[in-house]
């Protein structure tokens, strides 16, 4: 991925290939001096992503490839093995994951972050970079609005969440294919990508196909534009709940009904969740939200609301408390 001379003339790399290593270099500019490691599949995306590290460390730290093989398919282990020795080929560390396989999309992909995440601690590395694009964010965004989970998941995936970094956020899937075909680069193409039986595959070839032929072209573009706004958004609001939250908690963990009352709905509802959360130890849903938001605002002696880890919500006079399912209210 070098320019190339042609008598006194110098000519720069590709588009496709400058705007990746632009996005990385950005990406890793306040720990250009420490090491990375960069999640490849072997597709075009993770690929690009990797050549593009490696370029922007080539006098600094060892880049390491971070290579989670789930045994997907009966090649899964001879493409892990094919991204290993492109990785060491382009310059970096190479190391393949045992990932262990999982029956759905969700739970695979926690499988494959548990042995990132691992694999990152034991090495210390700075940041793992993730290969998400602009066209991955869009669907993200549409999996949100399906589920009607509110803005913080419409606000899609983050460019930071503690040890990852997504640098292509901002560029489209056809530039990180344009990158590795310029380059040489040989590229992966993972059947699950277009099987029709993953609801991602169904977004990709189906949904957002006819989303762009009735809405235009640009339709994948702006739902990744609205995700960035809501994610300020949103960020801005979980701020401003978690010190709500603070005022309303009584010093025995219990909830102030009143205090809690008083907030508008966008705040009350985000303290709700974070103290259900916090309080039951699991992830509580909208419905149960709901119904503990009725205990604040429209009591009238409605019973307990169930939580997940044998916990329920309950009112008792003006304190909202959670209390395991054995004690009476």
């Amino acid at each position: 991925m070098v320019g190339t001379h042609r008598g006194d003339a110098v000519s720069g790399p590709h588009p496709a290939v400058a705007a990746v290593r632009r996005a990385v270099r950005h990406a890793v500019a306040d720990i250009a001096r420490e090491p990375v490691g960069v999640a490849l599949s072997g597709g075009a995306d993770s690929t690009a992503l990797l050549a593009a590290t490696c370029f922007a460390y080539r006098r600094g730290p060892a880049v390491t490839a971070l290579i989670a093989d789930q045994h997907w398919h009966d090649e899964s282990t001879a493409v892990a093995e094919r991204a290993a020795a492109l990785a060491t080929k382009l310059g970096a560390n190479a190391i393949v994951l045992d990932a262990p396989s999982a029956r759905d999309e969700a739970a695979a992909r926690q499988a494959r972050y548990a042995v990132l995440g691992t694999a990152a601690a034991e090495r210390d590395l700075a940041a793992v970079l993730l290969g998400h694009t602009r066209d991955d964010q869009a669907e993200t965004v549409l999996l949100g609005l399906a589920r009607g989970s509110g803005a913080r998941s419409l606000a899609g995936m983050a460019r930071r969440r503690g040890r990852y970094r997504r640098p292509l956020l901002d560029l489209p899937r056809s530039t990180t294919r344009a990158a590795c075909t310029a380059a040489g680069l040989p590229v992966y193409e993972d059947p699950a990508n277009g099987d029709l039986a993953f609801v991602r595959s169904r977004l990709r070839h189906a949904a957002l196909p006819a989303l762009a032929d009735a809405l235009g072209r640009d339709v994948g573009v702006n739902l990744a534009r609205s995700a960035r706004l809501l994610r300020d958004d949103a960020d801005l609001l979980d701020e401003l709940a978690a010190s709500a939250l603070a005022e309303c908690v009584h010093a025995n963990g219990a909830l102030d009904a009143a205090a809690a009352a008083q907030l508008v709905p966008a705040l009350r509802r985000r303290v709700l969740r974070r103290w259900c959360t916090e309080a039951a130890g699991a992830a509580v849903s909208f419905a149960q939200v709901d119904a503990v938001d009725a205990l604040v605002t429209d009591w009238h002696g409605q019973g307990a609301v169930s939580l997940a880890g044998g916990t329920r919500v309950t009112r008792d006079r003006g304190s909202i408390a959670v209390v395991p399912v054995t004690d009476r209210p």
